[in-house]
């Protein structure tokens, strides 16, 4: 099949769906002879990789554990207590900032596989750390300065890993795409988390209490195996269908344009992701009250991590059974109306704190704060990510989920350091019931917010939402003058015919985004060349620039 259209035309899509195409010599992206495993490979390969994100950011906190029962005061009273933990949020935004770049003006692949060897030789690096002299501050200081440089990689998984992951769906069945894509994105996450838990509980059971050194190596060793195993997929993986026909990678991007028509949108979507991250954070001191309130101060090791993989484990039905409601109803409005009844549970629990607080009425808090994880998971948890990754189009894809994930990231960080100054100012300070109180009732505000803007400020994604906004955007540069027989790659470059027609148009072209250089004299020799063409080409064109001509 050869799409060889201007605007006016169109193509029926297999799901029926009539929607524009901008003449490439290829094969469509939902290929019929392709077999279903040769469909579901590539979205496996590129979005699996965020297991490395749940299982390296949460194993660090048994690590953390571990630390301050072997070093005591040595690490505690140092700033690696905190370094070794908040260390790893600097580098995933740089990771994700860098990588969302190389993933749109380099390779979708490429970016997928650098990160993938970041998080090996960084996994693997943190799980040696040593200090000259075995001193314990340079073991820490290397511990420290590994976990940043393996955010990094850890980074690099969303724009790369979760873009190429939502590109490659649109490979599959239509109808079943959100599900594939959340179930190796944010459930690849959840997994990750409950591993990171109970991997080191395990390895305490076997080691026993008496080589914790041991058991923190080997903790964050295992975590080489998960990049490890996806490696050969990636090495095998093409560039997404949707990136070789759209990219921008072998021209200039119309970056004032692409401003113009995204700012408002990716605003909400980054605004949305920095309250989720922000609120998780001050949720999880909900799972801490109540790990203590059950435990008590005397408990051994490994009880305090079996009840933290439960905690974890919470997460995984609202995730899994959301990733088939986001198929069933879309991801804008699964995100709005389950973040929505999050922060109603919210406001519940916060509301009866004083009661679930009480070692006696342990049922009953398990059960909300059950509830309460779920319900994050099946919204914001399974569908921002997926907002992110669709709602703009695939030339900049990359560097605008960069910029989201990463406002996500932010909001974490941020929110480690507000909640305790919003509890130590609280009426009673920081123990009162007020003090568990306070924190609670903000988030479930700004998860009512979130619900508002996701409502109100988002579009409607649906299946082919990936290729209808790349038809929007190419119909939006065009009517503003730029030539989109520019994107793609080399091998889809001018082979379609653009509606921009330079010689008969009436409107003002800008030069800076046409051409290589702002030179007058370079652009008034690509305008006559430009007018000759066209008047070679099409007996319409050659007097429609006679008319403007007279004019």
């Amino acid at each position: 099949m050869k799409f060889s259209m201007r605007r006016d035309q169109k193509e029926t899509s297999p799901e029926g769906d009539s929607m524009n195409e901008y003449g490439h010599d290829a094969v469509p992206v939902d290929n019929p002879h392709k077999g279903r495993w040769e469909r579901s490979w590539p979205t496996i390969a590129c979005g699996a990789g965020l297991f490395s994100d749940g299982y390296l950011n949460g194993v660090i906190g048994q690590v953390n554990t571990i630390l301050k029962l072997l070093y005591g005061k040595a690490y505690t009273s140092s700033p690696a207590q905190s370094n070794v933990t908040a260390i790893t949020f600097a580098g995933t935004v740089v990771g994700q900032l860098f990588f969302g770049y190389v993933s749109d003006h380099y390779s979708r692949k490429w970016a997928l596989m650098a990160s993938t060897i970041i998080l090996i030789v960084f996994a693997a690096l943190s799980a040696g750390s040593y200090g000259a002299g075995g001193s314990a501050g340079g073991l820490f200081a290397a511990l420290t300065a590994w976990r940043f440089l393996l955010g990094i990689g850890i980074g690099g998984e969303y724009p790369a890993g979760s873009v190429a992951c939502a590109e490659s769906t649109g490979e599959l069945k239509s109808g079943h795409r959100n599900r594939w894509f959340i179930m190796f994105t944010n459930v690849q996450i959840d997994a990750g988390y409950v591993l990171s838990t109970l991997v080191p509980l395990i390895l305490v059971l076997i080691c026993t209490e008496d080589h914790l050194r041991l058991v923190w190596r080997l903790s964050l060793g295992l975590g080489v195996i998960p990049p490890l195993s996806l490696l050969y997929l990636r090495l095998k993986l093409q560039e997404p269908e949707e990136f070789k026909r759209e990219t921008m990678k072998n021209t200039r991007t119309p970056w004032m344009l692409v401003l113009k028509f995204y700012w408002l949108r990716l605003a909400v979507v980054s605004l949305i992701w920095f309250i989720y991250d922000f609120s998780a954070y001050s949720f999880s001191i909900y799972s801490t009250q109540w790990i203590s309130t059950i435990l008590g101060e005397d408990t051994s090791l490994w009880k305090s991590f079996g009840w933290g993989t439960l905690v974890n484990a919470f997460n995984l039905p609202g995730a899994i059974v959301g990733a088939y409601i986001s198929d069933w109803i879309g991801p804008r409005r699964a995100l709005y109306i389950f973040v929505f009844l999050q922060g109603c549970v919210g406001f519940l629990m916060a509301g009866l704190y004083g009661i679930l607080d009480k070692a006696a009425n342990v049922a009953g808090f398990v059960v909300i704060y059950g509830i309460f994880l779920s319900l994050g998971e099946a919204g914001p948890g399974d569908n921002i990510g997926l907002v992110a990754s669709k709602t703009s189009a695939t030339a900049i894809r990359g560097q605008y989920y960069a910029i989201a994930a990463a406002s996500g990231k932010i909001g974490a960080f941020v929110g480690t350091y507000v909640f305790p100054i919003i509890q130590k100012n609280a009426p009673g300070g920081t123990d009162s019931t007020r003090g568990g109180q306070d924190p609670f009732f903000v988030s479930s505000s700004l998860c009512l917010f979130s619900a508002g803007l996701a409502y109100f400020m988002l579009p409607h994604i649906g299946q082919d939402t990936i290729r209808t906004e790349d038809v929007k955007f190419r119909e939006y540069l065009e009517s503003h003058g730029w030539d989109t027989r520019q994107m793609g790659s080399k091998e889809f470059q001018m082979r379609s015919d653009s509606s921009v027609n330079v010689a008969a148009s009436d409107k003002a072209v800008e030069p800076l985004e046409k051409l290589p250089s702002a030179s007058p004299w370079l652009e008034m020799g690509f305008m006559i060349s430009l007018h000759l063409s066209a008047m070679v080409s099409s007996p319409a064109s050659a007097s429609a620039s006679a008319s403007a001509g007279a004019t």
